[in-house]
């Protein structure tokens, strides 16, 4: 252990251990190859790799946590001031941010190990400016939204990617959900579309994508789309991508992850000295 914090939170003084660890490179990655990543809500990660696979981790249970959380504080606060709060509320909180963060450990975990376990050199992550601040989805998705940690879990990527020799890129996500990639679509930035430009295919509920070529999973077309927006400065081809894998993306549960596709990542590293 290298040092010891005691921080105050929630009106407990809580201990931090900061503990060194020995610095690993993986050893096979290709820096030809991409992942690339939409955050949304019900499904809290969708990637598309240029290998041409994809896959969802789900949200639905952090979801549901959040919900809890806040049905039960408004439940216990009723007739109470705005502004009260007690040491049960304070227990309730501290619960759902241990339930949140596990959640990101999770599920930063298992996209560094599939990058280990594919030698996948480059991670692309879709965000845009003030995704949470100006979120306008209305009071129950903004709650959704707003509240579910999408921002730290993309730092923890971010920090776990950089750790082991990954590359991390963060880019806008600009007309992702809305560019048909199967038909070669243009990808805009933000304001810079034209007024007369129209693009091939069409979300028609909120997970499907109607594309010229046939039905396809709205998030895995918003993943391959935001690596599609930096594949060219990374040097990245994407024929391997076409519309089985966008249709079909696998399906992860947080809760239902094995330790053992991390440990087969971890045998792709090396001590640096």
């Amino acid at each position: 252990m290298s040092e010891l914090r005691i921080v105050p939170l929630l009106g407990k003084l809580w201990a931090e251990y900061v503990y060194k660890v020995e610095s690993k490179q993986a050893t096979s990655l290709d820096y030809s190859q991409g992942i690339g990543i939409d955050p949304g809500v019900s499904n809290w990660l969708a990637a598309t790799t240029s290998q041409g696979k994809s896959f969802i981790i789900c949200g639905r249970k952090i979801k549901s946590i959040n919900q809890r959380y806040n049905k039960k504080v408004a439940k216990y606060k009723q007739g109470k001031p705005q502004q009260y709060w007690d040491d049960y509320l304070a227990n309730l909180a501290h619960k759902r941010n241990c339930q949140m963060r596990d959640a990101c450990s999770k599920a930063a975990r298992f996209v560094i190990s599939y990058c280990l376990n594919h030698g996948i050199g480059n991670i692309v992550f879709g965000w845009g400016q003030g995704i949470k601040t100006k979120s306008n989805l209305g009071d129950q998705n903004n709650q959704n939204f707003v509240q579910i940690p999408t921002a730290r879990l993309k730092e923890k990527i971010k920090q776990l990617a950089e750790s082991v020799g990954i590359v991390f890129t963060e880019t806008e996500e600009a007309y992702t959900s809305k560019s048909d990639f199967l038909a070669g679509d243009f990808l805009f930035k933000f304001g810079e579309k034209p007024k007369d430009y129209k693009f091939s295919g069409r979300r028609i509920t909120r997970g499907t994508y109607k594309s010229k070529f046939g039905l396809i999973s709205a998030d895995a077309l918003g993943a391959i789309n935001c690596l599609k927006k930096v594949a060219t400065q990374l040097g990245m081809s994407l024929a391997e991508v076409g519309r089985e894998c966008l249709a079909v993306p696998k399906r992860y549960d947080l809760t239902c992850l094995s330790k053992s596709y991390r440990k087969r990542a971890e045998t792709t590293l090396q001590l640096v000295s």
